[in-house]
């Protein structure tokens, strides 16, 4: 298994790669084993009420979940095409400043469980959820079902 890279890297890859991302002035905070954490400011994905568009909320908790499950192919040397199929998105309360998506992953035993239906058919199914942050309070949920299919 490859590392899994500093936050900084990933940051990166995000931005040079799904360029919207940097549009939105997403940032990694964390990425690993346990989860990755991003985070976005207000002023790039503010609407109408002077909170975040409700599009910027799902965007941020998308990416934070398929950068999980991304690097976490990666890591395991797996060069599949990852694509989500379906997310839903609870909107609890309103955000008014910046705020971050926190995607805990797969446990252990999930992960395995992907990787061998990857190896065995050649694609797979992954259900990730994240939690969206306004000042360290739940201000929405996110469900988000992925799909890893063959090509880099």
């Amino acid at each position: 298994m490859r590392p899994v890279p500093a936050p900084a890297e990933v940051e990166a890859y995000l931005h040079r790669h799904i360029p919207l991302s940097a549009d939105m002035g997403v940032t990694v905070v964390a990425c690993g084993a346990a989860g990755v954490t991003l985070r976005a400011p207000l002023a790039p994905n503010i609407n109408h009420r002077a909170t975040v568009f409700g599009g910027s909320v799902s965007a941020v908790a998308i990416l934070a979940a398929w950068t999980w499950l991304h690097f976490s192919l990666r890591t395991a040397g797996h060069a599949s095409r990852l694509v989500i199929q379906r997310n839903t998105v609870e909107y609890l309360a309103p955000i008014g400043s910046a705020f971050e998506a926190h995607c805990p992953g797969l446990s252990a035993a999930q992960l395995e469980r992907f990787l061998r239906t990857l190896d065995r058919h050649g694609k797979a199914r992954a259900t990730l959820v994240a939690d969206l942050t306004c000042g360290g309070k739940k201000a929405a949920t996110f469900t988000g079902e992925y799909v890893a299919v063959p090509g880099a």
